[in-house]
């Protein structure tokens, strides 16, 4: 039993250290800096590691050889040779140590760094894993138009993209149900409803239509009302929960779309409902 623990316990760790090879990319904020003034930074955690650094809507930049130590998904790492580098006045390019470890939650590496080299060069490190090649000469500074992107993710609590995408891609909606002849929301379904505005707000590019539904009960056009009334109800808890109005399309088929008879009481109740969809 020792014996395959231990088996086991070799096959995670390789496992972890696998997932944190790679490109990744993300900023330096130094102690006492603002977030809005972090700098670069690349990894290259691949047969030979390096870093770039660049100064943020600047051409400086400087590419340096780096020696790593994976353990338990936590990575040392210490900066080494310069191998290019452009500089610019009045900045210094410091030798820098990490100690980083890969979070779950967030989908980000990041830890924390410091120089022996220069005293007083310490801060905070956060990164995300790209599908890229680390650039060994000068670039377009315009190619750092992802940075502000990422900064507003971090100041506004977002995951990665890459677990915001697979979070996107698993979620499983459910309808929500309504009282007979009503339009009010049930308490039990808004942590549910505020899970679809957290989905939403972390991609910028999705929508979601909401869709409003009644039984068979009326006539067709007071079942029209009643299901837009329902959608609506839907609309506005977004909205207050912090959606914006235009990322939210609204539809309504009052007794016009069933999924269940309207012959019973169950039935009825699975037909008021409002259905939700991205687009």
């Amino acid at each position: 039993m020792k014996y395959q623990l231990f088996i086991f316990s070799i096959f995670v760790s390789f496992a972890i250290n696998a997932q944190l090879t790679g490109v990744w990319k993300g900023v330096l904020i130094r102690d006492g800096q603002k977030l809005e003034q972090a700098s670069i930074i690349y990894f290259d955690f691949g047969k030979e590691p390096i870093t770039r650094e660049e100064i943020t809507g600047k051409a400086g930049f400087a590419v340096r050889t780096l020696k790593t130590e994976f353990k338990n998904g936590q990575i040392k790492a210490k900066q080494s040779t310069i191998i290019r580098k452009k500089d610019l006045y009045g900045n210094r390019w410091c030798a820098l140590d990490f100690e980083m470890a890969y979070v779950d939650s967030t989908g980000y590496l990041q830890g924390k760094f410091f120089s022996l080299e220069c005293k007083g060069v310490s801060g905070k490190v956060i990164c995300f894993k790209v599908s890229e090649t680390v650039a060994k000469e000068q670039t377009s500074v315009e190619l750092q138009s992802w940075r502000p992107i990422f900064i507003d993710d971090i100041k506004n609590g977002r995951k990665s993209r890459e677990v915001r995408d697979s979070e996107r891609k698993n979620f499983q909606f459910e309808p929500i149900y309504f009282d007979y002849d009503k339009a009010d929301i049930r308490p039990e379904y808004e942590a549910f409803l505020k899970r679809i505005v957290y989905v939403i707000n972390s991609h910028s590019d999705l929508r979601v239509r909401v869709t409003g539904n009644t039984d068979a009960d009326g006539s067709d056009a007071y079942n029209d009302g009643l299901s837009e009334r329902r959608a609506q109800a839907i609309i506005d808890f977004f909205v207050k929960a912090g959606l914006r109005r235009d990322r939210i399309v609204i539809d309504f088929k009052g007794e016009k779309n069933p999924v269940s008879d309207n012959k019973s009481a169950e039935g009825k109740q699975l037909n008021r409902r409002v259905d939700f969809e991205f687009i």
